[in-house]
């Protein structure tokens, strides 16, 4: 393209050619290390209030309520803006092919390496052999609720969703379906998650994967013709910028948020008083879900990071920091999303980089829960002596990748793909009451470790984009 030209391909630092050009929303992003440490100690007093003092505890609920509202308000129009900027950052749709196709090929290699490594540390510890009275295993099995009510009362109760729209976003838990959804209700859901019939319903849904696709296919079509959408593309960018500073001051807010969040989960799970009673009996399967996500967390993910960038991927780890911490807090990768993005561009990642993979990982890149998955069915099958051979195994790791990558990103959503993966073998449906009760604090250990996933895959793909051009 010619240089003096007026490009209108959306580039970052066209849009910023300005006399305001020292605007701090056009700035990188400043990495606060004060605000980490901020966060994480108000992660420690909310868990020790809520030890201590639960009753008091869960009336900080409204607090983390506001918080989590605050962040999930932005979510669908900065992954418009992002997902805009980082296509039309390319400044030519052929350019999509190379990062797009390493992008796929990393998401599909993690989960599968997260899957391999659930199976591996769950056959190895065996968490379900001999741990779980019978008397538990029986209370499981004579309930009369069915598995898929139960599911959408945990996950109404949980994501702050009404069960009608537990309903519509998870087809599957129809309240009288006798048998889990199959390997064709996946791939049938993830075929129909491309593409919406109302843009706006979805966005109103958070169904991000339908907007991601549409904002791609739009992006791409702007840079065929870059004179005639000047405009658009300024509007877009400088929205984007604006959104990102609204989220850097939203994080000044984040620690009060997060020790109401924390406080008020926390304290409602020591009130009910049935968590350390649970976990006392479940408590190797706990064990060996957080062994094999910190597996994963701290080699496996680093050691792609190092090998494609050659830098330390500790170093990265400790710049995405805040975003980690909020997605423990949340417990959703959604919610965390805009944090995400503000710390992987602290972190020197590419910006084009960042607004092109992080979205769409936070929609279909689920590390943590695939190995979740593939480890709490093989930890039920223990549980009630059902003898999975290597067949049958290989067949819940196929199926807990495919069911991860269609899990939503709201609170527990990996409870209900686990119907499709228990389903895929023939497992009792009634057993995954034996793991609700810790549920709902795996789900933050996994979702730390699918937005920490999401971060390496920006850094990773970062190095197939071309540099932009001067």
């Amino acid at each position: 393209m010619n240089a003096t030209k007026p490009r209108g391909n959306g580039t970052l630092s066209d849009a910023n050619q300005s006399p305001d050009d020292g605007n701090s929303a056009s700035k990188k992003p400043h990495h606060s290390n004060s605000l980490t440490y901020w966060i994480a100690g108000a992660i420690v007093a909310a868990i020790a209030i809520a030890l201590t003092v639960p009753n008091v505890a869960t009336h900080f609920e409204i607090g983390g309520e506001l918080f989590l509202r605050a962040l999930k308000m932005i979510v669908v129009p900065l992954v418009f803006t992002s997902v805009m900027c980082g296509i039309l950052g390319l400044g030519d749709v052929r350019k999509l092919g190379k990062p797009g196709a390493a992008a796929v090929g990393y998401y599909l290699c993690t989960t599968v390496l997260a899957v391999i490594i659930g199976l591996v540390v769950v056959n190895v510890i065996r968490p379900g052999v001999g741990t779980v009275d019978q008397a538990q295993l029986d209370k499981f099995a004579q309930k009369d609720t069915q598995p898929h009510q139960v599911l959408r009362e945990t996950l109404a109760e949980s994501s702050g969703l009404s069960e009608k729209l537990i309903g519509d976003v998870f087809p599957e838990l129809e309240v009288n379906s006798e048998k889990a959804p199959g390997v064709e209700t996946i791939l049938e859901n993830l075929a129909l998650m491309l593409v919406t019939d109302n843009l706006f319903g979805a966005a109103v849904e958070t169904q991000l994967l339908p907007i991601i696709v549409f904002t791609i296919a739009f992006g791409a079509l702007l840079t065929t013709m870059p004179y005639e959408t000047r405009t658009i593309t300024t509007l877009v960018t400088e929205a984007n910028n604006a959104l990102l500073a609204f989220v850097m001051a939203l994080m000044k807010i984040a620690p009060l948020g997060i020790f109401c969040l924390v406080a008020a989960r926390f304290g409602k799970a020591q009130a009910e008083g049935r968590f350390l009673d649970e976990l006392g009996q479940i408590g190797w399967y706990f064990a060996a879900v957080v062994i094999g996500l910190a597996i994963h967390a701290l080699i496996v993910l680093p050691l792609i990071f190092w090998i494609v960038r050659r830098e330390n991927p500790y170093r990265f780890a400790a710049s995405m920091s805040q975003a980690l911490l909020t997605a423990f807090s949340t417990a959703s990768s959604s919610a965390t999303l805009p944090v995400t993005l503000e710390c992987a561009e602290a972190a020197g990642i590419p910006k084009r980089s960042t607004e092109f993979v992080i979205p769409l990982g936070a929609t279909i890149n689920m590390d943590g829960t695939a190995l979740y998955e593939a480890a709490a069915a093989i930890f039920i099958a223990q549980a009630i002596g059902f003898d999975l051979t290597f067949g049958e195994q290989a067949i819940i790791a196929v199926t807990a990748t495919l069911a991860a990558i269609g899990a939503a990103g709201i609170p527990e959503a990996g409870l209900v793909t686990m119907l499709i993966v228990l389903g895929a073998v023939g497992l009792p449906l009634e057993y995954i009451g034996l793991i609700l009760a810790v549920d709902w604090l795996l789900d933050r250990f996994r979702t730390t470790v699918n937005v920490f996933g999401d971060s390496i895959g920006a850094a990773v793909v970062g190095v197939t984009i071309p540099d932009e051009p001067s």
